[in-house]
């Protein structure tokens, strides 16, 4: 059986976060807010992809012994989400704006090999 250690957690999801902004700075997206939060929850990345708002969830992990990171952003997660990105196009009066929700995966090896970024853009719709 395996034991996460909260604080390794809590390093990885770090750098898996910084690895996902630097990826989509690559990209061309605008990075307008980070970590953002909310009492009943919280978005990684918020970014501009053109004229579109996106919602950038990120999940990093070093193997896939506790599940793949794209399964982790389940319906819970995805309902959590949407009601944050919701709370933020209204206090931000972007309710016009076209808006998505991407996932990035971060893979951070171990050993040397540099980390594996899957970006899924338009993972999911808003869910209620």
């Amino acid at each position: 059986m395996f034991l996460k250690n909260k604080q390794a957690t809590v390093v990885v999801g770090r750098q898996g976060e910084e690895l996902a902004q630097e990826y989509l700075l690559r990209l061309g997206y605008r990075i307008v807010a980070r970590n953002y939060r909310r009492p009943f929850g919280e978005i990684d990345i918020i970014a501009q992809d053109g004229e579109t708002v996106v919602f950038v969830e990120v999940k990093s992990r070093h193997s896939t012994a506790f599940g793949s990171p794209l399964e982790a952003v389940d319906g819970r997660k995805q309902r959590q989400l949407s009601r944050v990105a919701q709370e933020y196009l209204h206090r931000h009066h972007l309710g016009d704006s076209t808006a998505r929700f991407d996932v990035i995966a971060v893979r951070i090896h171990r050993d040397s090999r540099p980390a594996t970024i899957e970006h899924i853009q338009n993972a999911f719709d808003f869910a209620l």
